[in-house]
């Protein structure tokens, strides 16, 4: 399926890639009926729908209300498929739906959708989290810009509700112009008094909800409830990255290979789940303004050469092993406790990548990008003693 907000189109493909069918429908509720009433000619079949944790989602979330199977096949994975088929590279809704429906019945691994409640609502807390910290940014930016022009050299970078309040009062414009700024910039620090209350409220919940999933992620040094769900919400099954090179392949924490003659180098990854990548960036940065392992690890890098964006990216990618080797281990202890696996649960294999540990293996983070995926594309869980 090609998803849109008011039309999907779908392809009917057989394991051999024949096509056996397909249309256009409405997302509408005679649409949607509409669709199964035609996909039931094919009793033995699996919903593979592009981007379900974006446009995909809302549909993906009907049909598996209705008892449907659905696995989510990635834009990107969809689009290097589109450019190997014939068409001369034309992008429309059927060429859309035929390579989507080439992902699903060629590759393995492809993230099963589940109908998780609770994933489901912490994904809304997520969003609305994150809207509520972009609104503050945007706020505070416009509040820096108004005070530059009511005092002298403005205010300082981290500026508080109370400080901006503060300063506003030793404020005395005589001029309409002036008056009015003072008036509007009185207005956002208004504004940002009721963000930060809804922020402290959602941090709150978002705590809450995180901990009763039984994650240890919280228990990770810069790691809080906001990331930690973040995590929860887009990795998922943490079982289905066979290891940790290929978790950081995804996050965009592993390194490139930038060698080139004599030189052996890596650079930084720009690709990956960006979101995740600012999480273990967060951690990264937090880890470094305490005594931590994060930073010892990064002041041995310094003292071996790397420059301080390459002692970053390292210790990045360590994280990440970290942050891979904590939900594994999450999901052993669900499974070994006979309990339904909860998000993002995993086990490790990657003993060198502890939390606590002091010396990484060497070069552990200096390990580009992992190579091609085998046969059985998931993580092996330990069977419980």
């Amino acid at each position: 399926m090609d998803p849109h907000k008011r039309s999907v189109t779908i392809e009917v493909m057989a394991a051999d890639e024949t096509v056996l069918g397909g249309g256009r429908y409405a997302t509408d509720q005679g649409g949607f009926a509409e669709m199964r009433r035609y996909v039931s000619q094919f009793p033995d079949h699996i919903w593979a729908i592009e981007g379900c944790n974006g446009i995909g989602h809302h549909v993906a979330v009907r049909l598996l209300a209705a008892g449907e199977e659905v696995v989510d096949v990635p834009p990107k994975l969809a689009a290097r498929t589109r450019v190997f088929a014939t068409g001369q590279g034309r992008k429309t809704d059927a060429t859309d739906a035929h390579s989507v429906a080439l992902v699903g019945t060629r590759m393995a691994g492809l993230r099963p959708v589940v109908d998780d409640e609770q994933l489901a609502v912490l994904r809304l807390l997520v969003d609305r989290r994150r809207s509520l910290g972009d609104e503050h940014t945007r706020k505070t930016s416009q509040l820096h810009q108004l005070l530059l022009e009511l005092v002298p050299g403005g205010a300082k970078k981290d500026l508080s509700a109370a400080q901006a309040k503060a300063l506003l009062a030793k404020a005395r414009p005589r001029d309409v112009v002036g008056k009015t700024r003072r008036r509007v910039a009185a207005e956002l620090v208004a504004d940002l008094e009721r963000i930060y209350a809804r922020k402290k409220a959602a941090n709150k919940e978002l705590t809450e909800l995180v901990k009763a999933t039984g994650t240890t992620l919280l228990d990770l040094h810069g790691i809080g409830p906001s990331g930690a769900a973040q995590l929860l919400v887009e990795v998922g099954d943490i079982t289905r990255f066979p290891d940790r090179d290929h978790f950081a392949s995804w996050n965009g924490t592993a390194p490139i290979d930038a060698s080139s003659g004599d030189q052996v180098r890596h650079r930084l990854s720009r690709a990956g789940n960006r979101q995740i990548n600012r999480v273990v960036h967060i951690m990264a940065t937090v880890q470094l303004r305490n005594a931590t392992e994060g930073r010892a690890y990064y002041d041995r890098r310094k003292a071996e050469g790397k420059t301080s964006m390459e002692a970053m990216r390292a210790l990045k990618r360590r994280l990440s092993n970290i942050v891979y080797k904590t939900m594994l281990d999450d999901t052993v202890a669900h499974t070994a406790t006979g309990s339904r696996t909860g998000p993002g649960g995993q086990r490790g294999n990657d003993s060198d990548s502890s939390a606590a540990g002091s010396q990484p293996q060497t070069n552990s983070s200096d390990k580009p990008l992992p190579g091609p995926a085998t046969t059985d594309p998931r993580t092996p869980l330990p069977t419980a003693s």
